[in-house]
């Protein structure tokens, strides 16, 4: 499907961007792909990674701005929308800023891919979207509706939208590994709760999560990838085995527990392989043969949670895992 097309990624040049766009140039060779967003250095540095290869395009915007948008999305084919206010502390200290990101930017996407004829559009979600107790997480709960919705908004114009969702992006940016990694030499870790669970996944593997929406999607969808969950303190553990754990008590905002399936998507949820897929209640979509395709649907009872997770990574498998890709860790 992304073979000789169009691509634009908002907020391209993040941790997901900088491993989606050398796999899917890889792997599928697109016309172009876009990068769209407002950091001008961090363009340039993403820049010098591709120099030479004409394929990769960038374009200074930002989603709160519906007319540079549209200015972007002129002969786009597919859209990855990754652009987010996604920090918990940030978001509750700087909500108005969070909502115009977060909410604002999703309703100026839709608008103008439609107007634009884009063919599909993918948006990245999160674990702290089901049950959210944080503002970044209810705002993108907002746009993850506001994406199934897209579909009815788009009216007779073909374009389509669905979300992925997953949990803590193992070695991104701002995530706590190599926030532990560069603590580590202290000798001692800060621990918010010590019953503290999240699930865990590669940013390789949201990349191929995405790429499989864009093949599966009718539109409406919300992908929820199968991932191991780690306690906090396994995850401290596997970083440093000596530092001392010292707890520090809950930050704004933040979960004991991370959920990606609640109770009351139970009903239109199905279950597959490698992942779940959430249909849309409206419309009667959730019953739609076209979008659940041979899926298994789930017990009215299921929830998809990080503690009650059937399957856990070990400490050995961070471990092991760290030490493969410990010259990226915190660097994309």
């Amino acid at each position: 499907m992304l073979h000789n097309s169009n691509i634009l990624v908002t907020g391209g040049t993040g941790s997901f961007g900088n491993t989606f766009i050398p796999m899917t140039l890889e792997k599928y060779n697109p016309k172009k792909i876009v990068v769209f967003s407002r950091d001008e250095m961090k363009q340039w540095e993403m820049a010098k990674l591709f120099n030479g290869d004409d394929r990769v395009r960038f374009f200074i915007g930002d989603v709160r701005d519906k007319d540079r948008l549209r200015r972007a999305l002129d002969g786009i084919d597919y859209v990855v929308h990754a652009a987010a206010t996604k920090i918990v502390p940030t978001a509750e200290y700087n909500p108005f800023e969070c909502v115009k990101t977060n909410i604002i930017g999703a309703m100026n996407l839709i608008d103008t891919c439609i107007d634009s004829g884009v063919k599909k559009v993918v948006a990245l979600s999160t674990d702290k979207a089901s049950a959210p107790a944080n503002l970044y997480g209810a705002t993108k709960l907002a746009s993850d509706k506001l994406f199934v919705a897209g579909n009815a908004y788009a009216g007779s114009h073909d374009t389509r939208f669905s979300v992925v969702r997953y949990g803590n992006v193992m070695g991104s940016r701002g995530s706590v590994i190599p926030f532990f990694i560069k603590l580590k030499e202290t000798g001692e870790l800060p621990i918010t709760d010590l019953n503290m669970t999240r699930f865990m996944i590669s940013l390789e593997e949201g990349v191929e999560l995405v790429w499989h929406a864009f093949d599966d999607m009718q539109g409406g969808e919300i992908y929820v990838k199968k991932i191991p969950s780690m306690t906090i303190t396994d995850i401290a553990k596997a970083v440093s085995e000596t530092a001392k754990q010292k707890t520090i008590g809950i930050r704004p905002g933040e979960k004991i527990h991370e959920q990606m399936i609640g109770l009351e998507d139970a009903p239109h949820t199905y279950e597959y392989k490698d992942h779940y897929k959430i249909l849309p209640a409206i419309y009667n979509w959730s019953s739609d043969p076209g979008r659940n395709k041979g899926g298994v649907k789930v017990d009215k009872n299921f929830t998809y949670s990080s503690d009650t997770n059937k399957e856990w990574m070990s400490v050995k498998d961070l471990q092991r895992w760290i030490e493969i890709n410990k010259y990226s860790i915190g660097k994309i």
